[in-house]
């Protein structure tokens, strides 16, 4: 990270003629400090070292600039504390040097209230080089992914975290390898699945399809599947996959086949969702398939529900 000089608080020489040159004593073996008086006058002369009103403003004016800042970063509903804190450098930053950070993602497309949220998210942005650090990705996203410039803005909102990694590093090896998976044409990388660029490939990706293979799918099952619900990349193994595929084969006695024709079943909350419609369907001796079951809003879901029961009612009667 580039990182800018901290301003420094330098001591104000007063005027040589106030300091007999009879009382200076050279000493050459010993270094002098940047922000000291050299040489050492005498006792005669200590009064020449009381702070003159130049040096006076001049502390005066850092606690101003230091204020300006503050209020710059509360102007953008950022926590100054917390930024501060989180990135140390920001305290000799200079308030250009800050400002040129909203200006770069307001040329992208930002308002100013999504960019407050991203920095203060990402507070080492606050004090990044736009033409070293930002410049680079938006170029990558526009020439080399292919991202519409109005689409740039979507982009960044639904990821902020884009503008954290490093282009060579991060953004194109992984983006090289969702190509060679598939996400070309059209299944090509837009806007609403940009979030997977920052995805490691050891680490993220191959992990989770790994675990997919190892349910039984086959490569290309598994390629089709993602192509067709990209957020299955985003999910946790151990958070959302392992549980979901345990209930969906113990408690609802599913055929793992199914889960290939619909691989949104991965997007839908277990608890919320999954469970209490699945209770509700075996409470009363229903089925359905999951995209049935899950597609539907609560309302509709209900309204089936009722629908099925009284249609099986009416079989009874006749």
């Amino acid at each position: 990270m580039s990182l800018q000089l901290p301003e420094m608080l330098t001591w104000i020489n007063p005027p040589k003629t106030l300091i007999p040159l009879s009382s200076i004593t050279p000493n050459p073996s010993s270094p002098i400090p940047i922000c000291s008086i050299s040489p050492k006058p005498t006792k005669t002369s200590l009064k020449s070292l009381q702070l003159s009103p130049q040096h006076t403003l001049t502390s005066t004016d850092c606690g101003l600039k230091f204020r300006e800042k503050i209020l710059y970063l509360q102007e953008l509903n950022i926590n100054p504390s917390k930024v501060l804190q989180l990135n140390p450098h920001l305290r000799s930053a200079t308030l250009d040097s800050i400002r040129s950070v909203e200006i770069c993602l307001f040329s992208m497309g930002i308002e100013r209230s999504a960019i407050g949220r991203i920095l203060d998210m990402h507070p080492q942005l606050l004090t990044s080089d736009p033409y070293i650090h930002l410049y680079p990705i938006f170029d990558f996203l526009l020439n080399d992914v292919v991202i519409p410039f109005h689409d740039i803005r979507k982009s960044i909102i639904r990821c902020p975290r884009i503008l954290v990694c490093s282009v060579e590093d991060q953004l194109k090896p992984t983006f090289e390898f969702l190509k060679e998976f598939g996400f070309v044409g059209q299944n090509r990388i837009t806007c609403q699945t940009t979030v997977l660029l920052v995805s490691s490939v050891e680490l993220t990706l191959n992990p989770k399809l790994d675990y997919m293979l190892s349910l039984g799918f086959e490569l290309d099952d598994v390629a089709n599947m993602v192509l067709r619900s990209p957020g299955l990349l985003t999910f946790s193994i151990e958070k959302n996959f392992r549980p979901k595929v345990e209930y969906f084969l113990k408690e609802m006695n599913g055929d793992i086949g199914e889960l290939k024709r619909f691989p949104q079943y991965f997007s839908f909350s277990l608890e919320r969702k999954i469970k209490p419609r699945h209770r509700l369907l075996v409470e009363h001796g229903f089925s359905l398939s999951l995209s049935e079951m899950l597609k539907v809003s609560d309302g509709e879901f209900n309204a089936r529900l009722i629908e099925m029961r009284l249609r099986l009612v009416d079989d009874k009667q006749m």
